[in-house]
C-alpha cells in the first residue's frame, strides 16, 4: 500500500491517479450538507476528475429491501446489512466495496486489496451465501469534474490518507471519520473550521 501521505499536498503534488485508493476526509469547515463529517474512498483519479464513495454515511435502508426490490430470498440471513449513503450522484445505483480476491461481472480493481462492483451478480451471490465476506454497500456515489477535487483539497476542504481496509470493512461506521483522520495522528473533533492543512 502506498504509504505517501497527501495531508499537505499541494495543487501540484496531485497528479493524476494520486488519490485512487485513499480516503478523503471531510474538515470540520466543510459544511456541504453531502459531505459534512464524511469519509469519501476514492476508487477512480484522473485528469477527468475523480468518482468514490461515503463510506460513513447511512440511510435508512438495510439489504433486505434491496434484495426484496430484486426479488431475491435472503438465503444467508445478512438482510440486516445497513447500505451506506454513497454520495450525491445517481442514488439509486448501488455499488459493492468489497476485498479483491472475487470478480464480478462488472468489477473495477481500484488496488490489490480492494476492488468495487456495480453488477446485480454480485447482490445474488450476497443473497445465496456466496458473495465475499467482507463488503461495504451504497447507493450513488460522489463524482468531481476535472481539476474539481484538486481545487477542493487546496482549499483545505479535505485531508487526504492512503486507505485502510479495516476502516471500510471492519470499524462502525460512526467511527470512521474519527479512525481515517487518527491514520494521520490527528484528532478531527479538536479541528476549528477554520484551521488548513495539519
Amino acid at each position: 500500500m502506498n504509504d505517501k501521505i497527501l495531508s499537505n499536498a499541494t495543487y501540484d503534488e496531485l497528479t493524476p491517479g494520486s488519490l485512487r485508493d485513499h480516503f478523503l476526509i471531510a474538515m470540520p469547515g466543510l459544511n456541504d450538507s453531502s459531505f459534512a463529517h464524511t469519509v469519501t474512498y476514492i476508487c477512480e483519479h484522473s485528469d477527468k476528475g475523480a468518482m468514490g464513495l461515503v463510506i460513513n454515511t447511512a440511510t435508512p435502508m438495510q439489504l433486505r429491501e434491496i434484495f426484496a426490490q430484486m426479488e431475491l430470498e435472503d438465503l444467508a440471513d445478512v438482510g440486516d446489512q445497513i447500505v451506506m449513503a454513497g454520495g450525491p450522484v445517481q442514488t439509486e445505483r448501488g455499488f459493492v466495496l468489497h476485498p479483491g480476491d472475487s470478480k464480478w461481472q462488472s468489477t473495477l480493481e481500484v488496488s490489490p486489496d480492494i476492488s468495487l462492483t456495480a453488477s446485480r451478480d454480485i447482490i445474488v451471490a450476497l443473497a445465496e451465501g456466496r458473495g465475499p465476506r467482507e463488503y461495504l454497500i451504497t447507493l450513488g456515489y460522489a463524482g468531481w469534474g476535472e481539476g474539481q477535487l484538486e481545487a477542493e483539497i487546496a482549499a483545505n476542504s479535505w485531508l487526504t490518507v492512503p486507505a485502510n481496509r479495516n476502516i471500510i470493512f471492519n470499524t462502525p461506521f460512526e467511527q470512521r471519520w474519527t479512525a481515517a483522520a487518527q491514520a494521520l495522528g490527528i484528532d478531527v473533533n479538536l479541528i476549528t473550521s477554520t484551521a488548513g492543512h495539519a
